[in-house]
């Protein structure tokens, strides 16, 4: 990927993918985002082709050109645009457009994202953290959340993030669809992602903190901890002697990708 500065020096480090299971628990912990996700997404029935997808939409708005960013985000905002509902027998309405609920989904990233680097990266210089932080927010801003929402500095989304996540409280709409979204069956779901999901499911676990681990009835115990701490030390000491196009894989990849396909159906072309 080049040298990088900002977001563009950690987004590409592809082992912070093993935090989404992290951030797309705490997006179903807010309950309208729950239950537009019970009503509406095929995460549970195709789990991959939504993980790339949305890992997609990062990396192109992150890295790829202008056009390119404008065309991930068209892309999120037609699938999007059916997902809608009022409120109803106490439950919250919900819409993918919602500014607020944009601003959720990209808080749960980068917040996970920075969970994972300071576990397995090396820390980010002060000046060098804000600058990714604000940069952060354009996960939200490029689907249309007002850049003003997006906190101003990292100890005003700390305070912000903090009384948030103490405000929420699980639904059986997020503990269903986490229950089938870490326990993947069907057709979406390849023998070797059932084979990686037990490792999945104790990182996701791992890096929640008690009460989100208890509001989705998630087990642990000093043993897993253990685990988790294990491997976690371990990519800690592998990461940084894997080479770059390792490490960026991922990025590198759905950039070509979009590109590809970009130049087979010049339509597509925004």
């Amino acid at each position: 990927m080049g040298r990088r500065t900002g977001i563009r020096a950690v987004a590409a480090e592809s082992v912070l993918v093993a935090a989404g299971g992290r951030a797309i628990l705490l997006q179903l912990a807010h309950p309208s985002v729950a239950r537009g996700v019970a009503e509406h997404s095929d995460f549970v029935g195709a789990p991959l082709r939504r993980l790339t997808g949305t890992l997609d939409y990062i990396y192109l708005v992150v890295y790829g050109s202008a056009t390119e960013r404008v065309a991930a985000a068209r892309y999120v905002e037609k699938a999007h645009t059916p997902v809608r509902g009022t409120p109803e027998n106490g439950s919250p309405g919900y819409s993918a457009g919602d500014a607020d609920l944009q601003l959720w989904v990209a808080a749960t990233l980068y917040d996970s994202a920075m969970a994972m680097q300071e576990r397995v990266l090396p820390p980010i210089p002060e000046a060098d953290a804000e600058r990714v932080y604000r940069e952060y927010a354009v996960l939200g801003t490029a689907l249309g959340m007002p850049a003003e929402l997006w906190p101003a500095n990292r100890a005003a989304f700390a305070a912000w993030w903090n009384e948030r996540l103490a405000a929420l409280e699980v639904s059986d709409d997020a503990r269903r669809v986490a229950r089938d979204l870490l326990h993947p069956r069907g057709p979406g779901a390849p023998i070797w992602l059932r084979i990686v999901m037990p490792l999945a499911r104790l990182l996701t676990t791992g890096l929640l903190d008690d009460r989100m681990r208890s509001g989705f009835g998630l087990p642990w115990s000093p043993r897993r901890q253990r685990l988790v701490d294990a491997v976690l030390m371990l990519t800690r000491l592998v990461w940084p002697l894997l080479p770059a196009r390792v490490r960026h894989a991922p990025a590198i990849r759905s950039l070509r990708r979009f590109r590809a396909r970009d130049t087979r159906h010049p339509e597509n072309r925004h």
